[in-house]
């Protein structure tokens, strides 16, 4: 049966003639002098081009919609608060004013991608899970300092969260309060690390914004990072304690306010960064160089750390070296424009400095922790009955440690 239309394309159906499977019917389409079947043009490929033209323009919409329309752009095209480095040519991300772009490109490969995830992983990397059964031994209070169980240990703030918990029969108030300050520290330059690199591209005042906090970030890491080494080293000593603290603390606090002062951040300031950082950090070597007069240079090496701790500060000083001096992108210009860069090797020598030095605190703190009570000195004891010293003892210890458990 032929159903004619007024339209110039008439279709006609065929039934029972064809040879294709029932389901197969057959359709021929007239336009003038072409006459096509949907078989045939199924066989022609033009289906098969339209379907791909179809999946690809899909999927630029969805990628159009991911991205925002925002692609990676050379240096010279950079406005000139977010010009950082010179030899870092291509692949940066433009300004994006928002939010929420700015988060979603931590997922994207650019300039900052490296800097971002080297800092980031450390502080995701490990879960309370972990933490619990590769840091802490639950046997004796004092396991959670043993270097072999603290080695490879995973996110400061799991960690932090897991020790300020501990029972007090566990963990002490002051061996809590003195680590967490070093916990603290790592979360806080490591959390403002992350936030600076991923929203840097905002605009010029939340870049420069989180930049400064990026800077006051090193100084909270290095003061929270000798709150325990001072407690540890000078454990019966409480003037030298407080003394060596304090100044620590108004250094770091100084560093914190020159940070933050407005000009700090720009590329011209580079030197000068690195050389307060520098400087706060070499300030350290002033209560090292006490304790080893007091307990000699092999003690100091064996038993206090001082091993552990030079070369922390070796990794400290050589980051901050090569984030001084642009290497090695200066050396090849547009080589390591997202991989390898200064800043990345930095921050990698930051995460690993923090872990030697926390294996450092930990064999401090066990030693500190297996000797128990301090011994009064001689002068002490001066003109006091033998008989007497016991209990003299026992007095001269309340004003500087914790009563034994």
């Amino acid at each position: 049966m032929q159903h004619d239309v007024s339209d110039p394309v008439s279709v006609q159906l065929v039934i029972g003639q064809s040879k294709e499977p029932p389901m197969m019917e057959q359709f021929e389409f007239e336009d003038q002098d072409k006459k096509f079947s949907c078989t045939e043009y199924l066989r022609s490929g033009e289906f098969s081009q339209l379907a791909q033209m179809m999946a690809h323009s899909a999927e630029e919409f969805v990628r159009h919609v991911w991205l925002r329309g925002w692609e990676v752009v050379h240096h010279r095209s950079l406005p000139a608060w977010l010009k950082d480095n010179d030899f870092i040519l291509r692949y940066h991300r433009p300004q994006l004013n928002t939010f929420w772009a700015c988060f979603k490109s931590i997922f994207r490969v650019h300039t900052e991608t490296g800097n971002i995830w080297t800092h980031l992983l450390v502080l995701l990397s490990k879960t309370s899970f972990l933490v619990l059964h590769n840091v802490v031994m639950l046997d004796v209070f004092f396991t959670f300092f043993r270097p072999h169980t603290s080695t490879g240990c995973g996110s400061f703030f799991a960690i932090l969260i897991y020790f300020v918990v501990q029972d007090p029969l566990m963990v002490q108030w002051q061996d809590k309060a003195v680590f967490s300050a070093f916990f603290i520290g790592a979360v806080v330059c490591l959390g403002f690390s992350c936030l600076f690199h991923t929203l840097s591209c905002h605009s010029e005042t939340i870049g420069r914004l989180f930049n400064r906090l990026d800077y006051a970030g090193i100084a909270f890491l290095t003061i929270g990072s000798f709150v325990p080494y001072l407690y540890y080293s000078f454990y019966c000593m409480l003037w030298a304690k407080l003394f060596y603290t304090t100044l620590i603390g108004v250094l770091g606090t100084a560093a914190i306010v020159v940070s933050m002062h407005r000009s700090f951040t720009s590329p011209a300031y580079r030197p000068l960064r690195a050389g307060v950082f520098m400087g706060l950090g070499l300030s350290g070597l002033i209560p090292c160089i006490h304790t080893t007069i007091l307990d000699g240079f092999w003690h100091s090496v064996n038993k206090g750390s001082l091993g552990w701790l030079t070369l922390m500060a070796f990794l400290y000083l050589s980051g901050a070296t090569i984030y001084a001096v642009r290497v090695p992108e200066r050396i090849f210009p547009g080589r390591f424009d997202i991989w390898f860069q200064s800043h990345q090797i930095f921050h990698v020598f930051v995460v690993v400095a923090a872990f030697v030095h926390h294996h450092g605190l930990a064999k401090l703190a066990d030693y500190r922790l297996t000797i128990g009570d301090c011994q009064p000195t001689p002068g002490d004891l001066q003109g006091i009955p033998a008989s007497q010293w016991q209990s003299v003892h026992i007095e001269f210890l309340k004003p500087f440690i914790r009563p034994s458990s």
